[in-house]
């Protein structure tokens, strides 16, 4: 009996902690930067019930997205890791990770006693494991409130995605909104045009219906007489969703809204001295996960790179956020930025490119064509028009003074000890994650099958990927400095096709100052590594050797390569130069044409034999 009565004792605390711990609804919505917010400042559209739940909850100020796009937030999200570090971050790439040593957020709440549901969007990016199997068992009824599905008492994590302002909205046709065209405020990068105006209406639309949809959760919690015992988040995927948003790592792309209803019985957990208020931390999206396994108590790896910004367990703001950006669907690209709460650093890896590349998907919404033949006739100016142009190797914002992020700063020599600073910072986070994306795509994803190991494992190899040699080898290539000539020729015959690919970069990078380095530039144009050769023939191409650099396109296009995805990107780059090569091989019959090269061979009437 003694025994008995002591069990009762020492059990009692840990029932009442178990009764103690929050609920939490994670409400995300799709697609919307805090431009779309009216809480937030935002004019093109009401959302009250966001609104509403700012003024009973605290609304962040400085929230960002590390990725701009869904599947790599999700990465980041799912693994409380950047995308970066395990080679995630590629869009819908699916590249595996060593499961035994990095656990999915949810695993570790199920294990502290929570019930965990998900009951639409997961979208991961990850191989080796299904998406839905973190999760608790959804049950025998469609029920999209899964909270609904536990054990009596039992606490719950519930994410309910909101789908209704998805980018998807945005496209089809833009009449009959219920918004006025004509009252909406245009990104200043936007030229002022009906259909643009329009586009943005319906857009406008799209997230009052996710306003509305938001709603219909909330008063479910309410139904179920939860509101008072739940912890409520919500916060947008990424930005968007107007051509140069969501994708890209400017602000309209990555600063998202956040806001926490805190109930008063938890009013121990609240980051301000009351409801209503502000917050002015940096958040960034790689954060969240850490923080909701503490206010949980759960336990919480170290292989999670987030920092707690909630609660019993809040550690030190951090000084920056970062953000990247590599290949969304068939485009390639590869950004890093940094940023505090006023400036943001951005690093080129491939300024060779555009940012506003045509890209199937992002070009259904009639403002991003209309915005293209726009600048085609030659009626942009040099804000409305950068977005299609080949970029700078560097860009550095004041987001306080210039949201939209049209300014760039980067020679101003009263900012050079900041960007000096911020280039030292990136850099440091770069290797303490083990950034993945210094080689291109097909290269680090061959390296690492060849060598029987996921791309976490291969980047934590320093043999295999000496990251340091190939963050100095790619600053070496973007300077676009003929003195670094000698250096570029020299590497172009490096042990590692890493530091080889850099050299063939530079080079194209410094054009017609190229010159004396041609005759290496053809060599390697036999390299054993495709990414370098076709480096290497778009140089040759613009040191006006194009006989042997379209040669070896027209090789690599016939023999197929792991690196076909970047081929046919830098055909469409080289703009007139590929076209009588695209002429050769669309008139060739091949079984089925990519994309990028289909769409480059309508624009210019290029047929395939019938």
């Amino acid at each position: 009996m003694r025994n008995l009565l002591l069990l009762t004792v020492l059990s009692a605390p840990l029932i009442a902690h178990a009764e103690d711990r929050p609920n939490i609804l994670w409400l995300t919505s799709e697609d919307n930067g805090i431009s779309w917010v009216s809480c937030y400042g935002g004019r093109n559209c009401k959302t009250p019930t966001i609104d509403r739940l700012a003024d009973e909850g605290f609304r962040y100020t400085h929230c960002f997205d590390n990725a701009a796009v869904c599947a790599p937030t999700r990465s980041t999200w799912i693994t409380g890791m950047y995308a970066i570090s395990n080679g995630t971050q590629p869009m819908r790439s699916r590249n595996r990770i060593p499961h035994d040593v990095i656990k999915y957020y949810p695993d570790l709440l199920r294990a502290a006693g929570y019930h965990t549901s998900n009951a639409s969007k997961t979208d991961y990016n990850i191989g080796g494991r299904p998406d839905t199997a973190c999760w608790d068992p959804r049950g025998k009824k469609k029920e999209r409130y899964r909270w609904r599905n536990r054990k009596p008492g039992q606490p719950f994590f519930a994410v309910v995605n909101l789908g209704s302002s998805h980018e998807s909205r945005a496209h089809g046709n833009v009449e009959n909104t219920r918004n006025d065209p004509k009252k909406m405020k245009l990104a200043s990068y936007h030229p002022d045009l009906p259909v643009i105006r329009k586009n943005y209406a319906k857009y406008a639309d799209a997230i009052e219906n996710m306003d509305n949809d938001a709603k219909k959760v909330l008063d479910a919690l309410k139904s179920d007489g939860l509101y008072e015992d739940t912890i409520i988040i919500h916060n947008s995927d990424h930005g968007g969703v107007m051509p140069r948003s969501k994708r890209f790592l400017y602000s309209s792309g990555t600063h998202c809204p956040l806001i926490i209803r805190i109930p008063e019985k938890y009013k121990h957990l609240w980051p301000a001295e009351k409801p209503g208020m502000t917050v002015d931390r940096l958040v960034s999206f790689v954060d969240m996960p850490k923080t909701w396994l503490s206010l949980c108590g759960a336990e919480t790896p170290e292989t999670f790179q987030g920092t707690v910004f909630l609660g019993k367990g809040i550690e030190p703001e951090p000084q920056y956020h970062l953000s990247f950006r590599e290949r969304a669907d068939e485009r390639c690209d590869s950004v890093r930025m940094i940023r505090g709460k006023q400036f943001a650093y951005y690093k080129n890896y491939m300024p060779f490119a555009p940012a506003g590349q045509h890209l199937s998907y992002l070009w259904r919404a009639p403002a991003a064509p209309a915005w293209e033949m726009h600048h085609k006739e030659g009626k942009t100016n040099e804000i409305t028009g950068r977005f299609f142009r080949p970029r700078v190797s560097e860009e550095f914002y004041d987001t306080v003074k210039d949201f939209d992020n049209v300014h760039n700063l980067i020679g101003e020599p009263a900012h050079q000890k900041k960007i000096a600073e911020m280039r030292l910072a990136m850099r440091k986070m770069q290797l303490e994650l083990f950034d993945s994306g210094l080689l291109p795509e097909s290269m680090r994803v061959d390296r690492a099958k060849q060598n029987n190991m996921t791309i976490y494992e291969m980047v934590r190899n320093p043999k295999l990927y000496p990251l340091e040699s190939y963050l100095d080898a790619a600053d070496t290539a973007l300077e676009r400095d003929k003195e670094n000539l000698p250096a570029l020729i020299g590497a172009l015959s490096h042990a590692d096709s890493g530091i080889r690919y850099w050299a063939a970069v530079g080079l194209l990078l410094l054009k017609k100052d190229a010159a004396p380095g041609t005759e290496a530039v053809a060599k390697a144009l036999k390299d054993e590594s495709h990414q370098v050769r076709i480096m290497a023939a778009w140089t040759m191409v613009r040191l006006s050797r194009s006989e042997e650099g379209l040669g070896c396109l027209r090789n690599l296009l016939k023999d197929g390569t792991t690196a076909g995805r970047k081929l046919y990107n830098v055909l469409d780059w080289m703009g007139e130069d590929a076209l009588p090569l695209i002429r050769e091989y669309v008139e060739s019959k091949p079984r089925k044409l990519d994309k990028i090269i289909a769409r480059v061979a309508a624009e210019h009437g290029i047929k395939r034999p019938k």
